[in-house]
C-alpha cells in the first residue's frame, strides 16, 4: 500500500511532498517524491509516527464515569481504545494503581486493579491499538513486592512506577491546601483533616527504612525481568538521587525544575503531561512542561488524563523546539519508544511498524486518520482508503 503526497515527519526532518510504502504492517520504502498511483492521497496533510502514551489515567473513568456508577469492564476498554485511536495514539500504557487510600481507592485495591490488568491483557487481540500495562505502586503499599513478583513473572506488566503521595512532599507539598481538600471531600473538620495528614507523615517516617528496602527489592526484580521503572512526582534533588540509585530510569511529572535538571544530569528521562504542555501550566501549580522544554529537560509527553491533548501539545512545543516539529514529535513517539524498550516503532523509518497518524496542523491540529500496523483504525472521512483498507471495527468474542 502506498501513501503519497504527504508532508512526512521523520525523526530529524520533514519530507515536504513524499510517499511511503507499507507491506505486512511494516514500512518498506520512503520516497522523497510522490508516486503516480497511491492507495491513499495526502494532498499535503502531515504523516506522523503513531504516538506512544506511557502514562494514561483514563481507564478508571471509563469503567466508572460517575462515583458508584459501574459500567462493564469490556465496554470501558472498548470506549477507551476508540478514544485513543481517535487521538492518534497507537501504543498506550494503561496506568493502573495499587493505592486503596487514594481518591479512586475503591478501584485501586489489589483485587480490582489486578482484575483490570488481566482484562487489558486478555482484550489485546480484539482492540484497535497496542495496549500495555503501567502498574503504579504507592511506596507505602505493604504488598508491593509480592504483587510485583506475581504480575511481572506472568508477563502482565510492561512498566512499573513508584509513587509517594505522603502529605508534605511531592505534589502534595502544600499541607494547608491538602487539609482543606480532605476536609471538604470527607466532610470532617479542618483540624481533624490536618491531624490525619500529620499521622500519615509520622507513619511514613517511622517505616522509611523498611520502605526503602522494599523499593530496592522491587526495582531489582523489575530489572531482572527487563521491566523499566519510573519514579513519580520527584520534588527534590535528594529524592531524584534516591530513585536513581534504586534503578529508576524515568522521572514522571517532576514537581520542580531542580528535580528535572537533576534527573537529566543523572541520565534519567523526564516525562510530563500533554495537558500541562498545552495549557502552559500544571493544574496543581507544579513545574510547567513548557518551562522544562524551554531549558531542554523535557524528554517524554504523556496523555496523563486527556489523550486528545497530545497532538495540540506537540504543535505548541514545535514553535520553540530547536528542531521544530520533528523535535517536538519525538517527545510523543521516538523518545518514549526507546525509553520503554520498543525498538520496532516510534519513528517513520524502513523496517518500523506502520503505526501512523494523518493530521493537519492548523489551529490546535486535527487527527484525520490513524493506522496501526498499516491497518486503518480511525478516520474522519478526510482521506479516502482503498476498499481493502477500510477502517476496521473490533469484536469481542
Amino acid at each position: 500500500m502506498w501513501l503519497s503526497s504527504f508532508r512526512i515527519v521523520l525523526a530529524d526532518r520533514v519530507i515536504e511532498n513524499g510517499a511511503l510504502h507499507i507491506e505486512d504492517g511494516v514500512i518498506t520504502e520512503i520516497s522523497e517524491r510522490p508516486v503516480e498511483v497511491a492507495d491513499i492521497e495526502g494532498n499535503g496533510l502531515l504523516l506522523l509516527p503513531g504516538m506512544i502514551d506511557m502514562h494514561g489515567d483514563m481507564i478508571e473513568r471509563e469503567i466508572e464515569p460517575r462515583p458508584g456508577v459501574r459500567m462493564p469492564m469490556e465496554m470501558g476498554l472498548r470506549d477507551l481504545d476508540m478514544k485513543l485511536a481517535t487521538a492518534g495514539i497507537t501504543t498506550a500504557y494503561a496506568s493502573l494503581s495499587f493505592a486503596p487510600g487514594s481518591t479512586y481507592g475503591h478501584m485501586r485495591s489489589y483485587d480490582f486493579t489486578s482484575e483490570m490488568i488481566r482484562a487489558v491483557v486478555a482484550a489485546r487481540p480484539n482492540l484497535l491499538i497496542d495496549h500495555r500495562v503501567h502498574a503504579r505502586f504507592e511506596v507505602t503499599f505493604p504488598a508491593a513486592l509480592s504483587v510485583v513478583k506475581d504480575l511481572v513473572s506472568e508477563g502482565l506488566v510492561d512498566l512499573v512506577s513508584l509513587c509517594d503521595h505522603t502529605p508534605g512532599q511531592g505534589q502534595y507539598r502544600d499541607l494547608d491546601l491538602q487539609a482543606a481538600n480532605l476536609s471538604r471531600n470527607r466532610g470532617i473538620s479542618l483540624e481533624a483533616a490536618a491531624e490525619q495528614l500529620q499521622q500519615r507523615i509520622r507513619d511514613r517516617r517511622e517505616t522509611a527504612g523498611d520502605i526503602t528496602a522494599t523499593l530496592r527489592a522491587v526495582t531489582q526484580y523489575c530489572a531482572l525481568h527487563g521491566v523499566p521503572v519510573a519514579s513519580h512526582d520527584d520534588d527534590t534533588v535528594e529524592k531524584v538521587a534516591l530513585m536513581h540509585s534504586l534503578g529508576a530510569s524515568i522521572s514522571e511529572f517532576p514537581v520542580t525544575l531542580e528535580a528535572a535538571q537533576e534527573a537529566r544530569r543523572r541520565g534519567m528521562l523526564n516525562a510530563m503531561g500533554a495537558p500541562n504542555a498545552l495549557r502552559g501550566q500544571s493544574y496543581s501549580g507544579n513545574l510547567s512542561a513548557r518551562a522544562a522544554h524551554e531549558v531542554g529537560v523535557l524528554d517524554l509527553l504523556a496523555a496523563d488524563y486527556h489523550p486528545s491533548a497530545m497532538l495540540p501539545a506537540v504543535l505548541v512545543l514545535a514553535r520553540t523546539d530547536p528542531r521544530g516539529l520533528p523535535g517536538a514529535m519525538r517527545l510523543a513517539s521516538l523518545n518514549p519508544a526507546r525509553a520503554l524498550g520498543l525498538e520496532d516503532r516510534g519513528e517513520i523509518g524502513v523496517g518500523q511498524r506502520a503505526d501512523l497518524v494523518i493530521a493537519s496542523d492548523t489551529g490546535v491540529g486535527r487527527i484525520h486518520a490513524t493506522l496501526s500496523r498499516g491497518r486503518p483504525v480511525h478516520s474522519d472521512g478526510t482521506v479516502t482508503f482503498a476498499a481493502k483498507q477500510r477502517v476496521t471495527s473490533m469484536s469481542f468474542e
